[in-house]
Parts: C-alpha cells; sequence; structure tokens
C-alpha cells in the first residue's frame, strides 16, 4: 500500500521528465501529459488534481495548488523562481476561433483550424496569481506582479502591479519587501537555491 503523497524519486523517473532538480514534489492525484517536455527546478510542488500538459518550465521554489490547469502546448509556459498558482487557475497557450470562420477542438486537423490563437506564457519571479483566475495565451505576467482571485488575464502586465478584474487593470503597485527577504532566505545557506 502507497501512504505518501507525491511520487517518489523512483516514480518520477518513470514519468520521463525532461529535466528536475531535487526536491521535486508532485502529487500522486496529479495528471501529468508529454512529461518529455517538462523541466522542474529544485523545491517545486504540484499539488492534487492539477493538470499539466505540453511544454513547462519551472524555477525553483514554485508552488502550484489544487486543481490548475496548465495547456503549454507547443509553445510553452515558463514558471520563474518564486512564483506560483492558487486554487483552480488556468493557463493555456492556445485558444480556438471562436468567431465561427473556422472548425474547432484538437480532433480536427490544422489546416480547418488555421485561426487558432498559439502564443507562450511567462509567469516571471515572485507573479502570484490567486484562486479561479485565468491566464490566455501570450499574457505574460511581468516580474512581482499580483493577481486577484477570480481576474482574467488577456494581455502582458507591467511589473510588480496589482491586476484584478474581467478583464484584469492594474488597480496599484504590489511593495518589493519580499526582495530583501528573498535575499535573506538564499544566504542562509539553501542548498536548492537555483533554478533549472
Amino acid at each position: 500500500m502507497i501512504t505518501d503523497t507525491y511520487y517518489s524519486n523512483d516514480e518520477l523517473d518513470h514519468l520521463n521528465i525532461k529535466k528536475r532538480g531535487t526536491n521535486l514534489r508532485i502529487s500522486r492525484k496529479a495528471s501529468l501529459y508529454d512529461g518529455g517536455n517538462m523541466e522542474f527546478g529544485n523545491n517545486v510542488r504540484i499539488d492534487d488534481f492539477c493538470v499539466l500538459s505540453g511544454k513547462l518550465v519551472f524555477g525553483s521554489h514554485v508552488h502550484i495548488a489544487c486543481f490548475c490547469f496548465l495547456a503549454g502546448g507547443d509553445e510553452g509556459i515558463t514558471f520563474n523562481d518564486f512564483s506560483g498558482f492558487a486554487y483552480r487557475v488556468t493557463a493555456f497557450t492556445r485558444s480556438d476561433d471562436y468567431s465561427g470562420e473556422t472548425l474547432t477542438n484538437p480532433t480536427i486537423p490544422e489546416h480547418y483550424r488555421h485561426k487558432t490563437t498559439k502564443k507562450c506564457i511567462y509567469v516571471k519571479k515572485h507573479a502570484i496569481v490567486g484562486a479561479g483566475s485565468v491566464i490566455m495565451p501570450g499574457a505574460h505576467l511581468e516580474e512581482g506582479v499580483s493577481v486577484g482571485a477570480l481576474s482574467l488575464i488577456t494581455k502582458p502586465t507591467e511589473a510588480w502591479g496589482i491586476y484584478v478584474g474581467i478583464p484584469a487593470k492594474r488597480t496599484g503597485t504590489r511593495k518589493t519587501f519580499l526582495l530583501e527577504q528573498e535575499r535573506e532566505f538564499l544566504s542562509c545557506g539553501n542548498p536548492n537555491k537555483g533554478g533549472p
């Protein structure tokens, strides 16, 4: 009987992950598709019922909470160090054409879906996203960005901004005191401080 919540190192080996650092914790209840396109830094945690697919790159000290859906496709989603998603965040790099000009869904050949939007997503260092938010293709989260719960990010953001709403708008500036805390944390002899 398996009692550990997270995959063991031996089990992670069988997931064919492209690259992984130390202290990678992926819930046994998470689903990974195309592990050969995924890279994980040090101290990364993926919680229960997350679905990860396509090209995904995680820096170090990244947390993805329960029920998140990360669809990297070929374009990819990159998480820099100290970033994270709260519960039920969805991020995807592709979106079908909803105007009716083309067919939709992945069971249809590409030449019938030529208007599909395909853009990468970057989640920069210290960017955090609140519960239930949606990140659309090409909507980069710059360093230190904070996104409120139930927000819709449709375009690139500005560093250290606070964003809320549908679609999300900048409503303030996030404090940068955490950068001092980061320096202190990393100088305390943390053996797993590097990224992928």
